[in-house]
């Protein structure tokens, strides 16, 4: 390779900024410069407590100390230290216009917070000439318009849900060309997509395969520490550090039909024998308190991603 493009995309997602010219697509690991990890923290963590969820009233939200908007959530982060915030697209306001997303910006800056990334809820399996796969494209476009408003360097994307009828290498054949259109106006705004070990992706080996043919700089891996089914999850999660544009952690990891507690130290440990760079946002996915229960989490995993 003709320069260190990890080291590169390391700053610019830090900073902001992407040059187009001189860069490459995902056909290997990225060259590393193991500056470190960032702890952040994401707002489905605080899923219940958000006014708003997929659009509608969110059914288990209730008005009161523990209720949750995005600006309320930057603040939160900002107290508990954490350096960076995702900003789930799920819970933002229907109605809200620009100036929300501006705002959130705004606040972030002040309270000394990166918005580290959003996640939106796609599915690129649908067939290339379906109406599903224009909407979806549509709708992935303009959260990738919203995250250059906050300033936001990622967005976690899915390959999504095999449609009635499609065959999983078909599911997986349209969700790269899906993915190759999209990347094309994420470039144009210089907004990294992450595609998730999620749904039909349950192996570093599919998720690797999907990324490689895509063929863009601006498209990567969203790790998801706890949506791999394999023999041996810590592998998968090896295998696909290399290529992570952002990773999600979460306290569990799945094993068989059931899930078992994460040994989130070993997967700190892995990213940093892998020279990952970037944020490491918990996930908090238990159906217990959050505000009891992540900020233990979050002191642990700043001693050890220090």
């Amino acid at each position: 390779m003709k320069t260190s493009r990890r080291t590169w995309m390391t700053g610019a997602l830090g900073l902001g900024l992407a040059p187009l010219a001189d860069v490459f697509a995902v056909k290997d690991p990225y060259p590393r410069a193991g500056k470190g990890l960032t702890v952040g923290l994401a707002a489905y963590s605080f899923r219940d407590y958000f006014e708003f969820s997929h659009g509608k009233k969110n059914p288990k939200y209730a008005a009161g100390d523990k209720a949750m908007d995005m600006p309320g959530f930057i603040e939160y982060c900002a107290k508990r230290g954490v350096k960076g915030a995702e900003l789930t697209s799920y819970f933002f306001p229907p109605d809200c216009d620009e100036s929300y997303y501006a705002n959130c910006r705004e606040v972030a800056g002040n309270m000394g917070v990166k918005i580290s990334g959003t996640a939106v809820g796609n599915n690129f399996s649908h067939p290339r000439d379906s109406p599903e796969r224009a909407e979806q494209i549509a709708y992935v476009k303009q959260w990738i318009d919203y995250a250059a408003l906050m300033g936001a360097p990622h967005i976690r994307v899915f390959a999504g849900k095999h449609p009635k009828g499609v065959s999983g290498e078909e599911a997986e054949q349209n969700a790269v060309e899906a993915l190759t259109e999209a990347a094309v106006y994420a470039a144009e705004k210089q907004v990294y997509l992450g595609i998730e070990n999620h749904d039909s992706i349950t192996t570093a080996d599919r998720l690797l395969r999907i990324v490689r043919a895509v063929e863009s700089p601006w498209v990567g891996v969203n790790l998801d520490s706890g949506n791999f089914i394999a023999d041996d999850v810590y592998a998968e999660i090896t295998a696909s550090s290399p290529y992570a544009v952002n990773v999600q952690l979460k306290t569990e990891i799945k094993v068989g039909d059931g899930k078992k507690p994460a040994d989130l130290e070993r997967v700190v440990k892995i990213l940093k024998d892998t020279g990952y760079e970037g944020f490491v946002v918990l996930e908090f996915e238990e159906e217990t308190d959050p505000y009891e229960h992540v900020p233990p989490l979050l002191e642990k995993l700043q001693t050890w991603c220090a």
